[in-house]
């Protein structure tokens, strides 16, 4: 009996120390930790934290006004315009912290602060597309079938169709007529307005369909919208559509075949999950970087270097025509802006050495670190929701060079922005519109920030990445 009460308490004691061995082993790591924290919710005061949020309470008022480019636009022009920013013309006196914007054909615009330095000494540019995957309508789309009015659709970037069925969509853009005249439309956001609608098939009768594959699950040529199913005594769906069509826009079926029409999810932006900590909304990728450029550029007063974003059109489609990055119209700004300053003194030798001397961030969000297929990434290189902006390294070629690394590190270093680093498993690829300016010789780097369900109608991004990104932009621009 003593003895086992002598066993008994050297267990005891042997477990007392145990325990405060390992208190004491959990105390120097949670120090460690605090050093080497890779969350950036842990790294923000309190007055940090009402930033963040005071920044998703306008991100989510400001994307869900701007579900296209053209909306995009429309939008940023009404609000830098409160901010005293100006329309460019040939009149424009370009003196250090002028404000102005430009655009181009409605579908991209730039925003500008003239900085102090001259422009061949190089800009500070900020790029980031505002187009999103997406239905648009085909040129002739009106059609009736088994009784029921259908529009025709096609996909603008890529998507996976079986995710656009079933939600509700609205119907915006515009067509232009032959007398010149735009009728702007939209249907489908405000919450008294119908929606438009892809049916799906109910499990009971979807037998023949159930070996498609993931990506045919829906096929794109089955995406197209109901929009009405009340026949007149004397006239069809069809018609009483056409009818529709001229009373309520006065427009004809042939106007449709000059129009840009998008169907787009009517969902608003919102909180998610029970900390509130991410937004889910349409059309993340790419306003997420386009919203936070032009906050970064807009509370530039008087920077050393001219500060631009430039927000473009059609990423999701290759960056072509004449409103994409593929286009010459940057380069086209840039020389307006050069001739204004230098008038006959002007030739390409400047324009070509403002544009060796010029430092860009090609801003995209790519795909974060999904909790139920973590699998599908190289896990040391990939980015967390919730842990910063993330810096491309694509490999193959398309990374940024070295130097302009280490100068970007430097600055988010010292504005102790947190960041991380994504590569894409196995493979090498580049991205967005980087490639598109680096052919203009100017030093561009990739990044932005990790999203949950890219291109899918309800994408999801931390909050506190959003308020980053807007912040490593600031920082971008104030950097000498």
């Amino acid at each position: 009996m003593k003895l086992l009460k002598h066993l008994t308490s050297i267990a005891i004691i042997s477990a007392l120390s145990f325990s405060n061995a390992s208190f004491a082993d959990q105390k120097s790591t949670a120090e460690k930790d605090k050093k080497e924290v890779t969350s950036s919710w842990l790294l923000l005061s309190e007055s940090e934290l009402k930033a963040v949020e005071a920044y998703a309470t306008d991100y989510k008022d400001y994307i869900y006004k701007v579900p296209t480019e053209l909306t995009f636009v429309s939008e940023t022009i009404k609000r830098v315009e409160k901010l005293g920013f100006k329309k460019l013309s040939e009149n424009s006196i370009l003196s250090p912290g002028s404000r102005f914007y430009d655009v181009n054909r409605d579908r991209t615009i730039v925003l500008m602060v003239i900085g102090k330095k001259d422009f061949v000494d190089g800009l500070r540019i900020v790029g980031s597309h505002i187009d999103s995957p997406r239905l648009e309508l085909k040129g002739r789309p009106l059609y009736e079938k088994q009784k029921f009015g259908m529009f025709q659709t096609y996909v603008h970037g890529g998507i996976k169709s079986y995710q656009w069925v079933n939600i509700p969509l609205a119907m915006v853009g515009r067509v232009d007529k032959k007398d010149g005249t735009v009728v702007n439309i939209s249907v489908g956001f405000d919450e008294n307005d119908p929606i438009l609608i892809v049916t799906d098939l109910a499990p009971h009768v979807d037998h023949d369909n159930r070996k498609r594959t993931s990506r045919d699950v829906i096929k794109k040529e089955e995406l197209d919208v109901i929009i009405a199913s009340k026949p007149g005594f004397e006239k069809s769906v069809k018609k009483l559509m056409v009818d529709f069509l001229a009373k309520q826009y006065d427009i004809t079926v042939e106007d449709l075949v000059s129009a840009e029409l998008a169907l787009v999810p009517a969902t608003k932006p919102r909180d998610v999950g029970f900390d509130r900590s991410m937004i889910a909304a349409y059309g993340q990728d790419d306003k997420a970087s386009s919203i936070a450029a032009v906050k970064a550029l807009t509370e530039q007063e008087n920077p050393e270097y001219t500060a631009m974003a430039y927000l473009v059109d059609n990423e999701e489609v290759g960056n072509i025509n004449n409103t994409g990055a593929g286009s010459s119209y940057l380069v086209d700004l840039i020389s307006t802006l050069l001739y204004q300053k230098m008038g006959s003194k002007y030739n390409d030798y400047f324009l070509r050495k403002v544009l060796r001397n010029t430092k860009v961030i090609s801003a995209d969000v790519n795909p974060g670190v999904n909790p139920t297929w973590s699998s599908v990434w190289e896990l040391g290189n990939a980015p967390r929701l919730g842990n910063g902006i993330n810096l491309k390294l694509y490999g193959g070629g398309f990374n940024a060079n070295s130097e302009y690394m280490a100068w970007t590190r430097n600055y988010l270093d010292n504005n102790k922005i947190k960041w991380q680093t994504s590569t894409y498993k196995g493979r090498a690829s580049g991205g967005t519109i980087g490639s598109d300016l680096s052919d203009d010789n100017m030093e561009v780097i990739d990044f932005g920030v990790p999203i949950l369900s890219i291109h899918s109608p309800y994408a999801v991004g931390s909050k506190v990445d959003l308020y980053s990104l807007y912040k490593a932009m600031s920082a971008f621009y104030r950097q000498k």
